[in-house]
């Protein structure tokens, strides 16, 4: 079985979504609905994949359906702290470039991690 967990940290300005463990089908409902709630409480959602292990395209769907909700919202969702693997999926599906904070810098930006929040 996969383990997945996702917590909201909220600040004044922003929510930060921590998720750990496997992105994929089984966390799908889970992930979506976390992302979901954070897009609704924050005009700006930073999801922390530091603890990420595993993404298929069911996290993938999350994380573009929640971006496309803020976009909604006029806000903004970004992903910091991808590393391996899911660096590498987020990369070649264009996904990292649609979701890639613009005030991060661009060099390592995906490996680097992030200090804000």
């Amino acid at each position: 079985m996969s383990h997945f967990e996702a917590r909201r940290i909220h600040s004044a300005d922003r929510v930060r979504v921590v998720l750990t463990g496997e992105c994929d089908l089984r966390s799908r409902d889970e992930m979506t609905a976390t992302l979901l709630e954070a897009v609704r409480a924050g005009e700006m959602v930073i999801v922390d994949l530091a603890g990420v292990r595993f993404l298929d395209s069911s996290g993938l769907h999350a994380l573009v359906t929640a971006h496309h909700a803020a976009l909604e919202r006029a806000g903004n969702l970004y992903v910091v702290n991808a590393t391996g693997t899911v660096a590498t999926v987020l990369e070649i599906t264009g996904v990292l470039e649609l979701l890639r904070d613009p005030t991060q810098a661009v060099d390592g930006a995906a490996a680097r991690p992030d200090q804000s929040a």
